[in-house]
């Protein structure tokens, strides 16, 4: 089974609507509650937690709670936002956070992004996840059932059928949406070219990161990237793949600018030199380094 948290329930408190805050949506047999602090799933300070560690991680907020419907049980947290400044409170508050969730099994995804934000995209991802884990669970194998010359399923991000535009393609593509709105703007000559081009890594830590970028001027770069992480939670497709997907997004949110004004570009051999940088690195990456095409040398 997919972990969903701790197995000790006494430490998780059912969430309800409270002052007027009910779900934000209900999905797959299960509620998602926006905005809840810590302090509000849990029973108080749970063992082997300092009091100085709860009263700073029990403000601590998360974007949504994933809650089974029938109890209100949470399942796990979501946060999408900005990366926090090293060494700053922020960070140490997160440490904190991590901490008191570690110790009561809460499982949490963290995904961070200097674009994406949960008030614009966390409903879509939450709702994302809820389906890629749905659909991992009623594709899994059953118990001691191996037999090597039955086909393995589709992944869920692999599934194809038809795209918003009409067209065939990956439906759970989270940076659909994107690859479209850069063909739309070179046809349009707002970029110099259409495709959207990413890539992604595994560290060795359990974070993923994806990197995404369209080049808008000659040799000119808008670039993204995205870290994702997986705490006690299977998301229900590969991190990697997810945090690629979700930088093609934030790509797609820059591109929305692009009338407003010249967005902030890199050069492309600086991009270049990033990713030789990256697959230098790749001893410190799970299955390595899979992009070495993309490196000019």
């Amino acid at each position: 089974m997919t972990s969903t948290g701790s197995d000790d329930g006494s430490l998780l408190r059912s969430v309800a609507a409270s002052n007027g805050r009910g779900p934000a949506l209900a999905r797959g047999g299960q509620v998602v509650y926006a905005a809840r602090r810590l302090g509000e799933l849990l029973h108080g300070r749970p063992p082997g937690v300092t009091g100085h560690q709860w009263s700073s991680a029990g403000r601590e907020c998360f974007d949504h709670v994933v809650c089974a419907a029938p109890t209100g049980r949470p399942l796990f947290a979501v946060e999408v936002g900005p990366p926090v400044p090293p060494g700053s409170a922020a960070q140490r508050a997160e440490r904190m956070k991590d901490a008191v969730c570690a110790a009561v099994g809460l499982a949490v995804l963290r995904i961070v992004s200097p674009t994406l934000r949960a008030t614009d995209h966390g409903r879509r991802i939450v709702e994302y996840v809820i389906d890629a884990r749905a659909y991992a669970e009623a594709v899994r194998p059953d118990p001691g059932h191996t037999d090597p010359g039955e086909a393995r399923p589709v992944v869920f991000r692999d599934i194809v059928g038809r795209l918003p535009d009409g067209r065939s393609g990956h439906v759970n593509d989270l940076g659909a949406l994107a690859r479209a709105a850069a063909v739309e703007a070179y046809v349009s000559r707002r970029l110099v070219d259409p495709i959207v081009r990413g890539l992604h890594v595994c560290w060795a830590d359990g974070a993923a990161e994806g990197w995404s970028w369209v080049e808008v001027r000659p040799g000119r770069c808008l670039v993204e990237r995205v870290r994702v992480s997986e705490h006690r939670l299977s998301c229900g497709v590969d991190p990697g793949r997810l945090a690629e997907d979700l930088a093609a997004v934030a790509v797609g949110e820059r591109l929305r600018g692009l009338d407003g004004g010249e967005p902030e570009l890199t050069e492309r051999e600086q991009l270049d030199g990033d990713i030789r940088q990256l697959r230098a690195r790749r001893d410190e990456m799970r299955n390595g380094f899979g992009f070495d095409h993309l490196c000019a040398d």
